[in-house]
């Protein structure tokens, strides 16, 4: 199948046989999974996926490459932004845990990333190509200028480990930056917090990273009347992950009663 790249769809399908074995065999799937990709596209992962014989849902927003899916046996292809698919409900389809996979587009990376977090309780685990800058920032640990709120709230969720980079001459077209394989799996059992407050209190908190928390974090605080012992006199990057949920733990309490 050969159809032209897209730009407004971020299109840039992988090429490279050995980039496409190895992250098939980091995904080692196997026939009684239930997998998800994201972007199938030309079919570089979805042709073995689908070998399988894993039962196989694609995702894909593009009308061309989605009507060459619709006919291939041992697919099941969701025609639309993924942004708007409920993972939940394909999961609850499926009658058991899914595993996702996909090169996600880089101007949609970081939203996918997030619309996949309330589902965490429904994946088994993610294998996502992405932006080794993304990457970074994931992995980043406090103290660093990649540290923000994608750290935070991924790594309250999900035990990753970053796989390997991957070269842009991998692609076709190449892009202009490095990309790397991200091995994403949900803790069994995360410290329990509203999800929702701990976004609120960490897009506060790297509202203006710049400044002390008690210019941003600490007049919301003051909002919520919020009592407990917590030191404003720091920078959000200062700040480590189970102090965010220990934070958003007693705020909640506090709202509660």
């Amino acid at each position: 199948m050969v159809t032209p790249p897209r730009k407004r769809f971020g299109q840039h399908f992988l090429v490279d046989s050995g980039v496409i074995d190895a992250i098939v065999r980091a995904v080692d799937p196997q026939r009684d999974d239930a997998i998800v990709e994201i972007g199938p596209g030309r079919g570089a992962l979805t042709e073995p996926l689908r070998e399988s014989g894993a039962r196989l849902t694609v995702i894909e927003i593009d009308r061309d490459l989605a009507a060459h899916w619709r006919l291939v046996a041992g697919i099941e292809l969701v025609q639309a932004d993924v942004l708007k698919v409920d993972i939940g409900q394909i999961a609850a389809q499926a009658g058991r845990a899914l595993r996702v996979v996909g090169n996600l587009p880089y101007n949609i990376s970081t939203p996918v990333l997030f619309h996949l977090l309330p589902a965490a309780t429904q994946i088994i685990d993610q294998h996502l190509m992405l932006q080794k800058e993304v990457v970074e920032r994931i992995a980043a640990a406090p103290g660093g200028r990649d540290y923000g709120r994608l750290s935070v709230m991924l790594q309250w969720r999900y035990e990753t480990e970053w796989l390997f980079d991957v070269p842009a001459a991998a692609f076709e077209p190449p892009p202009r930056v490095t990309s790397a394989v991200l091995r994403m799996a949900p803790k069994a059992a995360p410290p329990q917090v509203d999800s929702a407050l701990l976004s609120e209190i960490v897009t506060v908190a790297f509202s203006q990273r710049r400044k002390l928390l008690r210019h941003t974090l600490g007049r919301w605080l003051d909002r919520e009347r919020a009592t407990m012992a917590f030191d404003v006199q720091r920078r959000a990057e200062e700040v480590a992950v189970d102090e965010y949920v220990t934070l958003a733990q007693r705020v909640g309490q506090q709202r509660a009663g």
